[in-house]
């Protein structure tokens, strides 16, 4: 597949979801992005702001095997795993998957499931494997989680701990739509009884594994020069020397951003990652690894308005 092959395919993943989505068009870009890069995406915003269904409709353009999980305080672990059964007409134990056994795995509301609940997640998408009983069961090699939470409430909620948030490549803030699109959303959908369906709006499969696999590959192959490498570090290593911060950016961080800027890169039909591509993908893949300093959350400061000083404050190659 060639890089044109790649930005068109973007392109048609775009084009079907907008059919029943309305807006978020950064927001489809970035959960391309992290598609093709390997990685997972936390989306938070408000109740009723389309999360889940801008998902739903994201896996029913791809026609990747889809699980969702409905994050509840009684979740357990083994409601995401599964289990050992023992099967009494073989005397042995039988492995009963769990829906984290998919391509893309729906978490929704993943905050209101406690500790030991999301610690679930953690071998799945770093290693994607679950472990269960000693025995390694490896997942899907496109395996990618999309999760959803809510900003507003802080009762019933548990935050999400420091190494899952680091395992998540991108966390996108999904806000209100302008007035423009809330006109054109509740033109379209106001008339709809229950809750919207990507089938009743014509979202169909537009790529195949064999188109994403290929996709991948290309992505693979795009060029990351020493400068921009070094630009990277430069702005991750910044972040842990930051007096607004208290906890910067992990190696980790620096990595995904690499591949994210390859994904960028072959999106807009290029071969090489641009200073552009990192800055523009640098706010998404920080502001949920940052933990800001006591006097800053006092100043009201965000995470997002220290990545813009580190942005603008390390010097960019030419």
């Amino acid at each position: 597949m060639t890089l044109d092959d790649v930005k068109g395919l973007g392109e048609r993943i775009a084009g079907e979801i907008g059919k029943a989505v309305v807006g978020q068009e950064g927001t489809v870009r970035h959960l391309v992005i992290a598609l093709l890069s390997g990685g997972h995406v936390l989306l938070e915003g408000p109740p009723g702001t389309a999360k889940t269904f801008l998902a739903q409709c994201f896996a029913a353009t791809l026609g990747l095997d889809f699980k969702r999980i409905q994050f509840t305080p009684d979740l357990m672990p083994s409601d995401i795993t599964g289990s050992n059964i023992f099967n009494f007409q073989t005397s042995s134990f039988a492995h009963v998957r769990g829906p984290v056994f998919c391509d893309l795995l729906l978490s929704d509301e993943v905050n209101r499931a406690p500790p030991k609940t999301q610690a679930a997640l953690l071998e799945a998408m770093q290693e994607r494997a679950v472990t269960l009983d000693g025995v390694t069961n490896p997942l899907s090699d496109r395996f990618m989680v999309v999760a959803t939470q809510n900003p507003i409430e802080n009762q019933g909620v548990y935050p999400l701990p420091e190494a899952q948030l680091d395992r998540f490549l991108f966390k996108l803030l999904v806000d209100y739509p302008d007035e423009i699109e809330e006109r054109r959303i509740v033109a379209a959908h106001g008339t709809e009884r229950g809750s919207p369906n990507p089938i009743r709006w014509g979202v169909t499969r537009h790529v195949d594994a064999a188109a994403l696999d290929g996709a991948m590959a290309a992505v693979a192959q795009v060029t990351l020069v020493d400068e921009v490498v070094n630009y990277i570090v430069r702005l991750v290593r910044a972040t842990r020397s930051n007096p607004d911060l208290s906890a910067g950016a992990s190696p980790r961080a620096a990595a995904m951003l690499a591949s994210a800027a390859r994904a960028a890169a072959a999106l807009d039909g290029r071969d090489y990652v641009i200073p552009d591509d990192v800055r523009g993908l640098a706010p998404a893949v920080l502001r949920h690894r940052l933990a800001l300093s006591p006097a800053a959350e006092i100043d009201g400061r965000k995470p997002e308005d220290v990545v813009a000083t580190l942005i603008a404050a390390v010097e960019a190659p030419r």
